[in-house]
């Protein structure tokens, strides 16, 4: 555990998340923990390993924060779906004259004495929002959580399968890189110089899929996201073979 624990909450957070899955694999039950940011999952997953029954859930395939579950074999992986799922899709409508952010979902369930690790991703749309939640957070949800801001909100519970997520807007950049190298595609994504690039890797502001890297020659793959603290969040969408001149042709999603 020490090896992947780089402060004493991490390994706090492991020893919760080895108790609650070690217990259902000994006994043979669904488990699962809280929701877990990106890098918390990966730390979960080296701590376990490969093994069959654990699975990353978030409500929907893109998700970004997920719970580990522990399906047993007598169980198929889409009870999760179904009723008794440990998480439950919650949709607040408003009108559709408000325009309330991820941000301002997010500091109004905080704001109501919620904990950040029982919410799961906040999906928001035109007139609505759907977001995720522990499943034992939904009663309290329903008759708590009424606005966010200045913006009154109608809450209701919504089978998983129907939750409705927005297309994110990307723009499109369409380039030749020398490399899939992390600065390479920093630059290009973000449109600024590799030396910065290389400058904001160094300084612990570029993170993989959610977990930080300060390696600027580590190799990117197609389907990564990038996010640089303060810049935003880019996705190396796909990898298109090499030009006659040797360089990479890429395809990177720039989440605006």
């Amino acid at each position: 555990m020490d090896k992947i624990a780089n402060s004493p909450e991490d390994r706090m957070l492991l020893a919760k998340i080895w108790d609650k899955i070690n217990t259902g694999m000994q006994r043979n039950i669904p488990a699962n923990t809280a929701f877990l940011s990106p890098r918390e999952l990966e730390m979960a997953r080296y701590l376990f390993g490969e093994q069959q029954g654990l699975i990353a859930f978030g409500g929907y395939a893109d998700a970004e924060r997920k719970m580990l579950c522990w399906v047993p074999d007598y169980l198929d992986q889409s009870s999760l779906y179904e009723e008794g799922s440990p998480m439950v899709c919650l949709r607040a409508e408003f009108y559709k004259g408000d325009t309330p952010t991820h941000r301002d979902f997010l500091g109004a369930l905080m704001g109501a004495g919620i904990s950040r690790e029982t919410i799961g991703d906040i999906c928001v749309g035109v007139g609505r929002c759907d977001f995720f939640a522990c499943q034992e957070m939904s009663e309290y949800l329903l008759q708590n959580f009424t606005a966010t801001g200045r913006t009154k909100i109608h809450l209701q519970l919504v089978p998983l399968k129907d939750a409705q997520i927005p297309q994110p807007e990307v723009k499109i950049i369409r380039d030749t890189l020398a490399s899939l190298r992390l600065d390479s595609v920093i630059s290009s994504g973000f449109r600024i110089s590799r030396g910065l690039a290389c400058e904001y890797i160094a300084a612990g502001k570029a993170a993989i899929d959610g977990l930080p890297c300060e390696k600027a020659d580590k190799i990117i793959r197609e389907g990564v996201k990038i996010s640089l603290r303060g810049s935003g969040k880019i996705k190396l969408a796909a990898v298109n073979g090499t030009t006659k001149k040797g360089r990479i042709s890429v395809e990177i999603h720039r989440y605006v």
